[in-house]
Parts: C-alpha cells; structure tokens; sequence
C-alpha cells in the first residue's frame, strides 16, 4: 500500500467514527422530546392518546434480563426459541419474597400446563400492555378503553372514577385521573388466577406475567403512569404490588410506539378455538350425551 493509499485509509476510518459516534449522540426520534413534549389535545382538551399501540420488547418472554434459551417447545428448534432481552424491570430484580420465588421457579418449568396465556383466558394488566399484539387506546372525557388484539381482551378507565372494585375479574377494575401530561390508572380487583399455591392463610390463587412464571395472585395492586413522549411514542411505566408475594413495590418501563399502517385495525384472534383441545382433552369434539 502507498502512503497515499494509506492517508486515504486512515481519513476514511476518521470518518466512519465520526459518523457512528454523531448517530448515537442523536436523539432517537419521539424519545429525544420526551418531557418536553406537548401532546395535541382532544376536544375536551386532554392529551390525547388515541391510536394503536405497541410493545416491542421481550418482555412477554421474561420481564427481566435474560438470555437466549431452547423454547418450551423444543420440536419446534428455533422457531420458538426465547430470544434475549435486557429487562423491563427497573432497579431489578424482582423483590420476591423467599418462598415465593422458589413457587415462581416451579412455575417457569410447567409455564406450558398452568400459564393462562395458553389456555386463552384474559390475560389481566399489566400483561395486555407488552404482550406482541398491537392495543388500541379509544379516548373520550369520562372513560378511556384500551382493546387488545389477544383474546378480544378489553379494559375500561374511569377517569376521575372513586368507585371501588365491584367485583374481582379477570382484567381488574380501573380508575384513571390526569396529572399533567400524564395518565394515572389505579387499577385493584383482580382474581388471582387459575393455579392454587399454599401459603400460611392456605390457598391461594396465581397468575403469570410473562411466560417466565413471574407471577401475582388476587393481592394484586397496579398503578400505571402513561405519556405521550412523541408523535408516535408512548412512555408507560407500571408499578406493581402484591404484599403475597413481593416485599415491596417495583417498576416496570418500556416505549409502546404507534402502529402507523394508513389501514390499521385490529385483527380477530379468538383463541379459544386454539385451545379447546388443550382444555378439554379428547371431549372438545365428541358430540354431548342425549
């Protein structure tokens, strides 16, 4: 090589740096607003968050750090391996109490048998919000309904709402109030779930997060905070308390990012008829008794 052919080189690799280093000292579009952001305003003059939104992140695989791993399916290789992902959980790890997270380790390894994910059933908050399904936020100035593509699940806000939980469900019972830029959503009420554990009061009733046997049970208590950060971003953060299984409350954060297709819509995924089979065994298709 010349030392002509050399200067060349070495003023290209100057450059290639210079360039790497000004795109990652940019800010990401949307996230380099973030507090400074004004939202548009709906009629009622909130900010508005209207529109289809969407996690994407690993978070439904496992809410914390993680590595890649086989699937629990290993028939199916690679195409349901888990990838990895850096963790929604802030100042993790998650604040298990001792027993509980020995029953949150039994739960990973039977996550195909007891998660309710596979069985179709609502998948309750905040899992709705991260699972890989779009959800699509319909505003008005008394309630907010928040709809996603899994299992037609659906969740009201009560803006203003005092109303207790009338009942526990599935999806809980949700109350929401505007403090600035920002939507707070109290939500309590929720059943616990379709696994029975035991702890000192005796039974008690579980439910997954992720499809990592994280888990709650009916103490759950969920306060969700929820910014518009950008045109097409949304910053939500949820903060999570059950006193039967944790020792204290933590934070999950993550962006949620518009689906912008000009024909957008939620697609129909009723998946009951995905898991008859599963539930029902070999009666889901026989004909019943006369």
């Amino acid at each position: 090589m010349t030392p002509l052919q050399r200067t060349r080189t070495r003023l290209g690799v100057v450059t290639l740096t210079w360039l790497v280093a000004a795109l990652f000292a940019a800010p990401l579009p949307g996230f380099g607003q973030g507090q400074t952001y004004r939202a548009p305003r709906t009629a009622g003059g909130r900010p508005d968050l209207n529109g289809f939104w969407q996690a994407l992140n690993t978070a439904h695989w496992d809410l914390e750090a993680h590595t890649a791993a086989p699937g629990p399916v290993l028939a199916l290789g690679a195409a349901y391996a888990i990838p990895p992902g850096l963790g929604v959980v802030r100042d993790g790890p998650i604040p298990y109490r001792p027993d509980a997270l020995a029953k949150k380790k039994g739960y990973a390894a039977n996550v195909l048998k007891e998660d309710a994910e596979v069985k179709c059933y609502l998948p309750g908050v905040p899992r709705m919000m991260y699972m890989p399904y779009p959800v699509q936020i319909v505003q008005s100035t008394a309630q907010i309904v928040m709809l996603s593509e899994f299992a037609s699940a659906q969740r009201t806000i009560y803006i203003d709402g005092k109303e207790p939980p009338p009942a526990d469900t599935w999806m809980g019972w949700s109350n929401g109030r505007w403090d600035g830029e920002t939507l707070v959503i109290d939500s309590k009420g929720f059943l616990g779930g379709t696994i029975s554990a035991l702890d000192e009061a005796g039974a008690i009733q579980v439910r997954f997060l992720d499809r990592a046997g994280n888990y709650h049970t009916d103490g759950l208590h969920v306060v969700e905070r929820i910014r518009r950060t950008g045109p097409d971003h949304l910053s939500y953060e949820a903060t999570i308390e059950d006193p039967n299984v944790y020792t204290r409350p933590w934070t999950i954060s993550m962006p949620l990012y518009r689906r912008v297709e000009p024909n957008m819509e939620l697609g129909e995924f009723k998946c009951e008829e995905f898991a008859g089979d599963l539930i029902f065994g070999r009666y889901a298709k026989e004909p019943a008794a006369k």
